[in-house]
């Protein structure tokens, strides 16, 4: 009896943990009202995000892909409720965020931070480094000049920056080192989850692999989750651990990063895949090539049915009429497709 116990205990002990879930978003939707006239009289509605759910596990990448207009961004901005989501629930670390107060909102922030897109649009002109990196510090926690000092230069060590440069101004930095800064501002409170909104786009390509490199060092040695998002394809299977394709406001493939790759499932995202380039000549000349026809609707007035439909080249007629259900065909691999089985 006691050898039984002890195997099951031995079996127990060697089975993986489960990922603790960080954020979990169900049904979330945002829509922006469209007025018209002296009145502004509400005509209509920008259904920008329209109805995503997903979950961000702790310590892991969640990549979000997708066409500019999709809502990546839109999404970002209501998870840390910088927007006011329309419907839907944003649950962060057990907490429902629409039911916090303002007071209970301030408590939060420190633990869930930004980095923008633009480096230079998102630091100010005016300030200096150390001020702005220590900004945060001065509004939320009790330290002496001294100790944000000595903060605000151990910070910009982490991010590979010279502690001698603090009292430079933004614009004496190249657009690598302004993100570095922002990314020192965003880790400054020691927080646990941070949106990634299209950090490297703006970036020198030469520069982009080193400040996802820092990322990925920093999620490492402080325990960072991040919601990372981008339209680079490549960049999302280096950083991620699972990847959501959005199109027009809704969430077509969600799977492990491996999986969506190796075997996509959606037409959308094949058709994402077959326009990312592929770094070997031979490849890349012989590889099938989807191209899609037509723009991406607007998202005032998506289309019936499955909002992909009017671009998809195998879409029939179900697709134009019925809204695709949400189904996961494969453990932790989901999609919204008519045409897909289950596995």
């Amino acid at each position: 009896m006691d050898a039984e116990m002890t195997v099951v205990q031995e079996q127990a002990a060697e089975a993986p943990e489960m990922p603790e879930v960080l954020v979990s978003v169900r049904d979330l939707k945002k829509h922006f009202p469209v007025t018209k006239g002296a009145l502004r009289r509400k005509v209509g509605a920008v259904r920008a995000v329209d109805g995503v759910s997903f979950d961000i596990m702790r310590g892991q990448t969640l990549g979000l892909v997708g066409e500019s207009g999709s809502g990546k961004s839109t999404i970002g901005r209501t998870l840390l409720r910088l927007e006011e989501p329309t419907e839907g629930t944003v649950v962060f670390d057990g907490g429902d965020m629409a039911e916090l107060s303002a007071r209970g909102l301030r408590k939060v922030r420190p633990r869930m931070q930004m980095v923008f897109q633009d480096p230079h649009a998102c630091l100010n002109p005016r300030m200096t480094v150390s001020s702005i990196i220590g900004e945060p510090l001065v509004e939320h926690l009790s330290m002496t000049s001294r100790e944000r000092n000595e903060r605000v230069e151990e910070l910009l060590g982490l991010v590979g920056l010279n502690p001698e440069h603090a009292n430079r101004y933004p614009h004496e930095f190249s657009g690598g080192q302004r993100q570095r800064i922002g990314i020192a501002r965003a880790i400054s409170l020691n927080p646990d989850l941070i949106v990634c909104d299209e950090p490297i786009a703006a970036l020198d390509v030469s520069i982009q692999a080193q400040v996802v490199n820092l990322m990925e060092e920093l999620q490492d040695l402080l325990g960072l989750t991040y919601l990372f998002i981008s339209h680079d394809l490549g960049m999302i299977r280096h950083i991620a651990d699972r990847v959501a394709v959005m199109y027009l406001g809704r969430i077509m493939e969600l799977a492990d990063v491996d999986s969506l790759y190796d075997n996509p499932l959606h037409p959308y995202t094949r058709a994402l895949q077959s326009s990312a380039p592929v770094p070997d000549p031979a490849v890349e000349a012989t590889r099938e090539k989807i191209v899609l026809e037509g723009d991406i609707p607007s998202p005032s007035s998506p289309p019936p049915g499955c909002v992909f439909s009017t671009r998809c080249p195998e879409a029939v007629d179900r697709c134009r009429s019925e809204v695709p259900v949400w189904r996961e065909v494969s453990p932790g691999h989901g999609v919204a497709c008519h045409l897909v089985p289950a596995i």
